[in-house]
């Protein structure tokens, strides 16, 4: 069987390999998370965003705080500069550690992701899921680029000096706080100098129009529609409207509790809602702005996928529920692609 070939918004495999220490080169090499190398040789996974999370410890991640009965869950504080450092750094060494021992390609311009999309190892995009480690004066955001950071989200669910992240809530849309602060707005510019790739996923509604107005490409990686669940994580229509007329990009997110409402409340989804946030996406947002953000290693997953080789019965529903060939492809890897054509460009 020939597979379609994914590059996928978001994946939290780092994060996975440094919280549970030991060698990440012999976890990643064995079937273990959602993202390793046996589960992306499987499921066609040729690559995508890696995260660099810094969580407020490091212990193995649990995903039984999502299955409780009620997941409101306040903002966590801000996370103290130097901690969040050391995490974004050691995840940078390990997918380091990782392309050494060639299991990913390390990729800082779109000609190199568009090749490895068929041949070598599977691409990883290095991606900043919270400033959190980056100080006013920028200087860390500098260094993380010379390692190869090329995509930067201003916050996780929570605040840092640059912006405000929406709280896992539920019936109601992603107006929760305000917008970016003025260093907020410098980091910005200096991304877009940089020729980096800002994510609004967990930002607020307020914070995502601040980017909209630096004049940003309009992108989130892993988030869904509120039209279909609405939760603060999810994105309004006008929301999605500006993604597409920006020439954005939005990425499925596969948590279940940001799939459906039905999925907030248990814990469970299927792959049929993934299909419907897939369907509500594309028709808002447009047939070239929309991919896959799944959220591998970072989320409970739905039923029918429990990792990335389970992608190909992802791709198997599509053509089900009635989508054609080509936006098959669009969706699993060639709207990514387009997107990282026209802007992960070279610092001006």
């Amino acid at each position: 069987m020939t597979l379609v070939p994914v590059f996928d918004g978001h994946n939290d495999a780092l994060g996975r390999l440094w919280c549970a220490e030991g060698d990440p080169v012999a976890r990643f090499a064995r079937d273990e998370g959602h993202i390793n190398v046996p589960q992306m040789a499987a499921g066609g996974f040729r690559g995508g965003f890696f995260a660099l999370y810094s969580p407020e410890k490091r212990a193995p991640f649990d995903f039984s705080a999502f299955s409780v009965a009620d997941l409101e869950i306040p903002l966590p504080p801000m996370l103290e500069e130097g901690a969040a450092l050391t995490a974004a750094i050691g995840q940078a060494g390990i997918a380091h550690k990782l392309a050494a021992a060639g299991h990913l390609n390390i990729c800082t311009t779109a000609d190199a992701v568009r090749s490895g999309l068929t041949e070598g190892p599977p691409v990883c995009l290095l991606h900043l899921e919270g400033a959190d480690c980056i100080g006013p004066d920028l200087l860390a955001l500098d260094t993380l680029y010379a390692l190869g950071l090329r995509s930067l989200g201003i916050v996780w669910s929570r605040p840092t000096i640059f912006g405000h992240g929406v709280p896992f809530r539920h019936n109601h849309d992603g107006d929760t706080g305000p917008g970016l602060t003025a260093d907020g707005k410098r980091l910005v510019a200096r991304c877009l100098e940089l020729g980096m790739v800002i994510d609004t996923s967990h930002l607020t509604m307020k914070g995502f129009w601040d980017v909209a107005e630096a004049g940003a490409p309009l992108v989130a990686t892993h988030s869904n529609a509120c039209a279909i669940s609405n939760n603060a994580r999810n994105l309004t229509d006008m929301q999605l409207r500006a993604i597409g007329a920006s020439g954005g990009m939005v990425g499925l997110n596969f948590a279940t509790v940001f799939l459906s409402d039905a999925g907030w409340k248990s814990g469970q989804a299927g792959i049929d809602d993934c299909l419907r946030q897939l369907d509500h996406m594309v028709e808002v947002t447009g047939e070239t702005c929309v991919g896959l953000g799944s959220d591998f290693d970072g989320a409970p997953l739905p039923e029918g996928i429990s990792g990335a080789g389970d992608l190909p019965d992802l791709i198997a529903a599509m053509k089900r529920y009635g989508f054609d060939a080509p936006l098959i492809d669009r969706l699993c890897h060639g709207n990514w692609l387009s997107f990282l054509d026209r802007n992960l460009a070279a610092p001006t």
